[in-house]
């Protein structure tokens, strides 16, 4: 019978070829300066069999780097090197967007060049370390935005918007997710201000809006996706008011006619533990334009929710690091190769566990 996943499926102006998209995932494979590598280029290239691949998430200014080996889109020199990435996912008939972001108080002074962190409110990221150069450290109490440094932020992710048009990718997706930046101004426990930024649903909203309102200044709105995490407890989140918030999300967001709506829809790996989930029928109930789930997914589960009309594409992380050939594993009904072992996921500069995988042919 035929598979659904591996139907085409249009999202805005663009035809992918299939219904699997490559997830975003931090592998930390580029230059201490944040430049992609031509290793990365290697990497993406050996999955651009998805009908659209989702770069890493890319910081969009040096106070937007949360861990070593991180990419960036803020220079010339990270210009030149996602224009390598780019070339070589065209080049094997594939589709790419960049995922830009701000990590906001999930980073540490050490690698900022000693700025303090920033978040909506000084709430502490609790429970857990990162790693630095100088080893793994604490999260610091980050420093609250002032209100007329908001555009700023706002300027950061058109900057890396025109950077990732520059370099050839086909649209962008907005991470507003996993306790982040926009993540944690969206959210009710990390964002406790009282001006226009803070309360309300609609005033929580309103910087991913305006950050949206200066993305799709530079590429056409059916070009750009935002990615959500309502059952997310990853980062210390994890809202009381999660439900109301992101279906408010989701219905404004609705508005603007993006190419898709990335939600963080399962509950696998620990991450998203919330006591009465959201799922992709809620938002299909809200939002009018394609929605990709992810987190977790099986071939099967990912080709039920197709079928069930859930979703329009199924977004796959973990199975895409071991299984590079993914779609023509699932085309062929070939089985999976096993899980990569997590120490080499970060493994720095590194071909080990990032494109050293065999393919089944």
């Amino acid at each position: 019978m035929a598979k659904q996943l591996l139907e085409p499926v249009k999202i805005g102006d663009l035809q992918l070829r299939n219904r699997i998209a490559l997830a975003p995932m931090t592998r930390t494979r580029a230059e201490a300066d944040g430049a992609p590598t031509d290793l990365m280029a290697e990497y993406y290239a050996q999955r651009a069999a998805a009908g659209l691949v989702i770069a890493e998430a890319t910081g969009v200014d040096i106070s937007a780097i949360a861990w070593m080996g991180m990419p960036g889109a803020y220079r010339d020199d990270h210009l030149v090197g996602w224009q390598k990435v780019t070339d070589a996912v065209h080049a094997k008939g594939g589709t790419i967007f960049l995922q830009i972001w701000h990590p906001g108080r999930a980073t540490h002074s050490v690698l900022i060049n000693g700025q303090q962190p920033v978040a909506p409110s000084a709430i502490r990221l609790e429970n857990s370390e990162t790693h630095t150069p100088e080893g793994k450290k604490p999260y610091e109490v980050p420093r609250a935005l002032n209100l007329d440094e908001i555009p700023s932020i706002v300027a950061m992710f058109k900057q890396g918007a025109e950077l990732a048009k520059a370099a050839g990718f086909d649209g962008v997706e907005i991470h507003s997710a996993n306790g982040y930046l926009l993540d944690q101004f969206l959210q009710s426990k990390t964002n406790h201000r009282t001006d226009a930024y803070g309360g309300s649903v609609e005033n929580r909203l309103r910087l991913l809006d305006e950050v949206v309102q200066t993305v799709t200044d530079v590429f056409p709105t059916n070009r750009v996706g935002v990615r959500l995490s309502p059952n997310g407890v990853f980062d210390d989140m994890g809202s009381p008011d999660y439900r109301e918030q992101f279906t408010y999300t989701a219905q404004q967001l609705n508005r603007y006619g993006l190419a898709y709506l990335h939600v963080m829809d399962g509950l696998a790996f620990g991450f998203h533990e919330l006591g009465d989930p959201m799922t992709l029928a809620e938002f299909r109930a809200v939002f009018d334009g394609p929605l990709m789930g992810n987190c977790g997914y099986t071939p099967e589960t990912a080709e039920q929710a197709i079928a069930d009309g859930h979703a329009d594409l199924i977004a796959f992380g973990r199975p895409f690091i071991s299984n590079p050939d993914l779609v023509e594993r699932i085309a062929g009904d070939i089985p999976l190769s096993p899980e990569a072992d997590p120490s080499t996921w970060y493994s720095s500069s590194t071909a080990e566990g990032y494109t050293d995988f065999a393919t089944a042919t």
